[in-house]
């Protein structure tokens, strides 16, 4: 049985539907055949150019995810007929498979194992985040194979080249396999840290989409909203483990201020000056849920969970004037100890400076002001020139926006720089811009 369509716009709108919510599955199902998620990803491409060719014609399938699959598999085994490059263990399987080709059509099979499916997409994330992979070939691969998004997709989310991306994930899936990396669930002292670099990874993705790190946009919110689903599956297959259950938390947070951190004409804006009105209550209540669940399964707080609890003193805060400062600068204290870096001392100068005032602020940051991490970071000038404007030294303030506006690739953000910098005046006041929502 066959779902009707008003003609190929509508079949291909829905094919596009469908494959950001099976490609994961479809092609976790199929390196588990072939045991190469290069190939893998390759066949499930195959199965959507099928999708394309044929749902005009013939209408979507009552189950489009096992059609895809279907046809996938038996890609695989056509490919492992004619490919007598591959080893005996390969073909074997692919004998093993045959049987499948020969069943019913693909929208009659049977339904994969839930548990199957879930072990697979697990195995998925665990593969396309490998540490042997660069940061950003991580990040290309995960979005291609774990959210469904074109190589096109993935260039204009950061203002890359397609050709730039392409050579990314075939570059990536290269090495996985010149790297001999199974498809597996790590475990052990691997799979923590391996767990680490999945988390980086969907935290990277949902970073670029909170505050765009250039372009014409501040917010890219099908990019957050990417990375909060993919850690939403990751804690349903993963539940025993705080961190992700932090991470979600944190993402959850944050997205909830999304219709409230831009203008009328996409300008930033700082998150004192939020109409709280705007935060989304039902994100805000997942987040604390989130956290709950990362509390409850104990053990020392892990850097997500602890940028969580952050977020979530924002988020307890009914004004900006109400915000717990004096906590939230607690907690980047632990936060240093546990996860020590140049930005985490940046946004512990914010929150101290809020806390205990612009002066102690200031001696923090002047701490890290020379680390080479911070080199050419625009954040940097933009906390000094906050706390310098509420010390009444305006002239030294706005030579840090002009500065920090100059160091920006990101439009409304240096827009919204050099206003804070014409802004000054004489008694320290500014249009205080996003130095404050570091601390977040």
């Amino acid at each position: 049985m066959t779902t009707p369509e008003t003609g190929r716009p509508g079949v291909h709108a829905r094919i596009d539907a469908v494959w950001r919510l099976e490609s994961a599955r479809i092609t976790g199902g199929l390196a588990r055949l072939v045991g190469d998620v290069g190939l893998a990803e390759e066949l499930a491409q195959d199965a959507l150019v099928a999708a394309l060719e044929q749902w005009p014609e013939s209408g979507v399938p009552d189950n489009p995810g096992a059609w895809l699959m279907a046809v996938g598999k038996r890609r695989a085994i056509d490919r492992i007929r004619r490919d007598r490059r591959l080893d005996a263990k390969i073909e074997e399987i692919g004998h093993r498979r045959e049987a499948e080709a020969q069943g019913p059509p693909p929208e009659f099979e049977a339904a994969e194992d839930p548990e199957r499916i879930d072990d697979d997409v697990l195995r998925l994330i665990f593969t396309a985040c490998h540490p042997v992979l660069p940061a950003r070939a991580r990040v290309a691969l995960t979005l291609r194979m774990l959210g469904g998004l074109s190589t096109d997709e993935i260039a204009r989310a950061f203002l890359v080249g397609e050709p730039t991306v392409a050579q990314r994930i075939v570059r990536a899936k290269r090495t996985l396999s010149e790297a001999g990396v199974p498809f597996e669930v790590p475990e052990g002292s691997d799979r923590a840290a391996r767990l680490a670099s999945v988390l980086e990874v969907l935290y990277l993705i949902f970073n670029e989409g909170y505050a765009a790190t250039a372009g014409d946009d501040w917010v890219r919110t099908d990019l957050c909203q990417e990375a909060l689903r993919l850690g939403r599956v990751l804690a349903r297959l993963a539940p025993r483990e705080p961190e992700v259950h932090g991470l979600v938390a944190l993402m959850e947070i944050q997205a909830s201020r999304s219709r409230a951190r831009t203008g009328p004409a996409g300008e930033p804006v700082p998150l004192h000056e939020q109409n709280r009105g705007k935060w989304d209550p039902l994100l805000i209540r997942r987040g604390f849920a989130a956290l709950l669940r990362a509390k409850e399964l104990g053990g020392t707080p892990g850097p997500y969970v602890l940028q969580a609890a952050i977020a979530a003193c924002h988020a307890r805060a009914r004004t900006a004037a109400e915000t717990d400062w004096p906590q939230i600068a607690a907690l980047y204290e632990v936060l240093a100890g546990v996860a020590p870096s140049p930005i985490v001392e940046l946004n512990r100068a914010v929150a101290v400076g809020m806390a205990h005032g612009p002066g102690r602020g200031l001696a923090l940051l002047d701490t890290i002001a020379d680390d080479p991490a911070l080199r050419g970071y625009h954040l940097l000038p933009g906390v000094r020139g906050d706390l310098l404007a509420r010390l009444g030294r305006t002239a030294d303030a706005r030579a840090e926006f002009e500065r920090a506006a100059a160091l920006t690739r990101n439009e409304p953000e240096r827009r919204a720089l050099l206003d804070r910098a014409a802004g000054m005046h004489g008694d320290g006041s500014t249009a205080t811009g996003r130095a404050r929502e570091e601390s977040r």
